[in-house]
């Protein structure tokens, strides 16, 4: 088993949190180093909130049974 897939297993139903954390951790890189990578780290915090965000959530209406 990868790193990458004990991590997916891990963040399973935890997606919020991780997008707080990925957040956080966004905004320590940005002070640390003076906003000089700003766009990369917004740019890779898009890219985890995307993953994050397809990973088993439901399309809204999905639960509902099929109309005739």
């Amino acid at each position: 088993m990868s790193m990458l897939d004990r991590l997916k297993g891990m963040m399973k139903g935890h997606e919020d949190t991780a997008r707080k954390g990925v957040d956080k951790a966004g905004d320590a890189i940005d002070r640390k180093t003076g906003g000089k990578y700003e766009r990369q780290v917004d740019t890779a915090q898009q890219k985890l909130d995307e993953r994050l965000g397809s990973q088993d959530r439901p399309t809204p209406g999905d639960d509902r049974p099929p109309q005739s």
